[in-house]
């Protein structure tokens, strides 16, 4: 015999809904609780508990989907893609209150080579030194780091996040000059971070972000270098590969005042960045080009991170740069560099 779902019954179960904080409990993943919640309430009186049932059931599929993405982004060891593994990490993390994690990949090159030398000509100039050079081989290092700054916003929908980026390269086997600091460039950022799931072509569009970072290297007169940009990134995966697209707007009033009025002819507008990752090797490609000059100016990076004896904390690391823009000084200087050191972390692992 089926029971009609009316009067006191139909007020009692509403009550008791309630009760759970408008909500099924939790082991009761079949009913579409939204559903029985406007049954309950506003529905057919002489409706039976098994009709409700029958309607407000959620397809097996949909639900074990739920339960799926539920359990990959709360518990890293239980993501699939290596991407997927770092941002359940990150939000794990993120629920500490003194939680720092890492940005872009943190590394030292103990020896990067340039074939084509560093010009010293500018720091000649500023220096007073005309007898000034740079040793071919120096020492480069990156640390990047990011913290959340507010978090599940909008129905956890929007995550905001602030970040510094330092890059320093260090003439560190130049004894004849004291082995100074060549360059650094300071790179402050924060953007707000979407959630996303829309898939096409196999690929499936995880992050999207809008935000805003200042590049300067922190030096005066000639050799001051220095933009602000907005920018939006799209974030892609699909299995063990990760993509990301970049684009940005200079935000200059007028180039002509700048430090760097013709920066955006050799950097261009944006970057294209893809990551594979497989048995703790990590190999990435950033290829960035100046559409205006006919594909002349440019620059491609090639890194690859690789296990050191099951080593856990530190990876041997490479990185190939080739092309402008590998630093704010050198910006249109082109490069030809191959470096080799240890990474501490890389944009998966």
């Amino acid at each position: 015999m089926t029971t009609p779902v009316r009067g006191l019954p139909r007020i009692i179960l509403a009550l008791m809904m309630a009760s759970w904080g408008g909500s099924l409990p939790a082991d009761d993943e079949t009913l579409d609780q939204d559903c029985v919640m406007r049954l309950a309430l506003a529905g057919d009186a002489s409706m039976t508990l098994a009709q409700l049932r029958d309607q407000c059931a959620v397809e097996p599929d949909r639900s074990a989907q739920a339960s799926e993405h539920v359990k990959r982004n709360e518990d890293p060891a239980e993501a699939g893609s290596p991407l997927e593994q770092r941002l359940a990490a990150e939000r794990k993390a993120a629920s500490s209150p003194f939680s720092i994690l890492a940005h872009r990949p943190n590394y030292f090159l103990v020896g990067a080579y340039n074939t084509k030398g560093w010009d010293p000509s500018l720091f000649q100039d500023q220096s007073g030194n005309p007898d000034l050079q740079f040793d071919d081989i120096e020492s480069q290092f990156q640390i990047s780091l990011k913290a959340p700054l507010a978090t599940g916003l909008f129905g956890n929908r929007m995550d905001i996040f602030g970040a510094y980026t330092n890059r320093s390269f260090w003439q560190m086997y130049n004894s004849e000059q004291s082995e100074p600091f060549r360059e650094t460039n300071h790179e402050p950022e924060l953007w707000a971070q979407f959630g996303n799931d829309w898939s096409f072509w196999g690929l499936t569009n995880s992050i999207n972000t809008v935000g805003w970072v200042h590049q300067s290297n922190g030096r005066s007169g000639e050799l001051s270098r220095s933009w602000n940009r907005l920018y939006a990134t799209f974030l892609f995966e699909r299995g063990r590969w990760a993509f990301a697209l970049k684009p940005w707007v200079w935000m200059v009033k007028d180039k002509e005042e700048s430090d760097n009025p013709d920066i955006d002819d050799y950097l261009g507008h944006g970057e294209f960045r893809a990551v594979f990752s497989r048995n703790g090797h990590v190999f990435s490609t950033m290829l960035r080009n100046q559409l205006e000059s006919g594909f002349d100016r440019g620059a491609v990076e090639l890194s690859w991170s690789f296990p050191i004896f099951n080593y856990p904390y530190l990876k041997g690391y490479m990185q190939y740069f080739h092309g402008y823009g590998e630093s704010l000084i050198d910006y249109d200087r082109k490069v030809n560099r191959l470096g080799i050191g240890i990474s501490v972390t890389d944009w998966v692992d």
